[in-house]
């Protein structure tokens, strides 16, 4: 953190990769430290680069923001480009050490850090897409999620109370019945609850994906009233820091210290670092509509502010280059009385706040053309990790080699309804397989000759929303040649598709 609060930055941004790499304390600076700044040196594949990861509450921008982030991947060329996260989230990829002190302070001037945002951190905090907008939410999830990357980031001066947890951690507020938020994998949701007569929320904790265990959320029976939001999640965070196990790093979340102390007696040292020794037992039932429809957000969608609307645009596999995000930051001071862009958990941007009036011409701008308010069924539901060609836990490369399958799936299946794939390069899982209808996960295999090939190991079965469900795995070891032929029989058997016809 001294990198930041005291501008070490500064001095070892002057210095070149060769001297860097020439000395263990500043080669481990830029390969692990800058971590803590959101900075990630991609090494294997893009030595001399470095991924930026922002912090971006509830995943809302401006047309400010964004245009400054294309200012700044423009700068290195076609290579350099953004994506957008399963955590709402910005990514730009790119960046050089020494440009990195005058990249902080341009993000600074338009209200983003990219502070605290990699290794043992709390990632960035999820919240409804739609939230102030949606004219059936529950609660809107901005306000909380802003409290809570204030107190996270310190105002953007740094927390170093809580930036040595003893591994990552991820936190959502509930804002609708659809739960885009996906609680059920983050270690502190708050999910909207009354209790006598009172607004707030209560509590699920210990979700998390690793390549070794994947664990669903658990009521820690509790509940809160919404002012007490970021004192709770400080208490459980102070809790893991405290308590959380420090070894093996495969077991080192917090639904493994849960496992350790029983959900009781981690409740009970959660208390203890709330700021009067109590917490209230939960709500007995919360605001959430099991039986409620999960709803998609492209298209044309009407606010509950009348005469205003949210268009859902469709980003495949969530990357985007500078001449996109001037776009994008242009048609948001064009259409958007905000002049916003909301960003979600599956890789796409949502324009709030468009009169009716422009509709029509906003409908006609060319840039739609690419990224679509109206996907196609399959390809709508697409979500893609980084893959190998940027980052160096990646087995397989995933983002172009998953619009190619889904493409191709496209062209010879008829579905009757969307299905979502999610596609992953190694068991980390930032690709979400498990959630997916079809998740595919990325391996070294063997193909029918014994030559070693990329591959993909198969999940069935995951469900997101009220009645959320992690899914199996169904095939080991598939060659990523044979993805499309295996993923047809899929279709074929578990969601009524058929083949077209003509399609040779």
């Amino acid at each position: 953190m001294k990198l930041y609060v005291e501008g070490e930055i500064n001095e070892l941004a002057k210095k070149t990769m060769q001297e860097i790499d020439g000395a263990k304390e500043s080669k481990d600076d830029v390969d692990s430290r800058l971590k803590w700044l959101g900075l990630f040196h991609r090494r294997k594949y893009q030595y001399g680069t470095f991924m930026m990861r922002l912090k971006l509450p509830n995943g809302v921008t401006t047309s400010e923001q964004t245009r400054y982030l294309a200012s700044v991947i423009e700068r290195y060329g076609e290579a350099a480009c953004a994506d957008v996260t399963t955590r709402q989230n910005w990514q730009i990829r790119g960046v050089v050490i020494g440009d990195v002190p005058d990249i902080l302070e341009g993000l600074k001037n338009v209200g983003l850090y990219s502070l605290q945002s990699g290794m043992d951190n709390v990632r960035n905090p999820v919240g409804n897409p739609l939230a102030g907008i949606d004219p059936h939410e529950i609660v809107d999830t901005r306000p909380y999620n802003k409290a809570l990357t204030d107190y996270i980031i310190s105002n953007g001066k740094g927390n170093t109370s809580i930036t040595n947890l003893p591994r990552k951690w991820n936190v959502c507020v509930v804002g609708s019945h659809d739960l885009y938020e996906h609680p059920h994998i983050n270690d502190l949701a708050y999910i909207p609850a009354t209790k006598d007569g009172k607004f707030g929320f209560n509590i699920l904790v210990g979700g998390f994906f690793s390549a070794k265990r994947c664990a669903e959320a658990i009521p820690l029976d509790a509940w809160v009233p919404g002012e007490d939001v970021t004192l709770l999640c400080k208490a459980i965070l102070e809790t893991f820091r405290d308590l959380g196990y420090r070894g093996n790093r495969q077991k080192c979340r917090m639904m493994w210290l849960i496992d350790e102390l029983g959900i009781e007696v981690f409740r009970a040292e959660v208390v203890k670092r709330m700021p009067n020794g109590f917490l209230e037992r939960a709500a007995p039932k919360d605001m959430i509509d099991v039986n409620w429809t999960r709803r998609e957000y492209f298209g044309v969608n009407p606010q509950k502010q009348e005469g205003l609307n949210f268009i859902g645009l469709h980003i495949p596999v969530g990357r985007l280059h500078a001449p996109d995000m001037y776009e994008l930051a242009r048609i948001a001071d064009v259409y958007s009385v905000s002049k916003e862009l909301r960003l979600t958990v599956e890789q796409n941007i949502i324009l709030p706040d468009v009169p009716t009036e422009k509709i029509s011409a906003l409908l006609k701008e060319p840039l739609l053309q690419k990224f679509s308010p109206f996907p196609s069924a399959l390809m709508s539901r697409l979500v893609a990790c980084t893959g190998n060609q940027f980052c160096g836990q990646a087995i397989i490369e995933t983002k172009a080699r998953a619009k190619a399958v889904t493409e191709e799936l496209e062209r010879t299946m008829e579905v009757p309804r969307p299905v979502r794939m999610h596609w992953t390069g190694c068991p980390n899982t930032c690709g979400q397989v498990q959630v997916a209808d079809i998740g595919f996960m990325g391996c070294m295999t063997r193909d029918a000759n014994k030559k070693v090939v990329e591959g993909v190991d198969i999940f069935l079965g995951g469900r997101i929303g009220a009645d959320s469900h992690l899914g199996d795995v169904i095939r080991t070891g598939v060659p990523c040649s044979d993805v499309v032929g295996v993923v047809q029989e899929i279709l074929i058997e578990h969601f009524g598709a058929k083949r077209r016809s003509n399609t040779a």
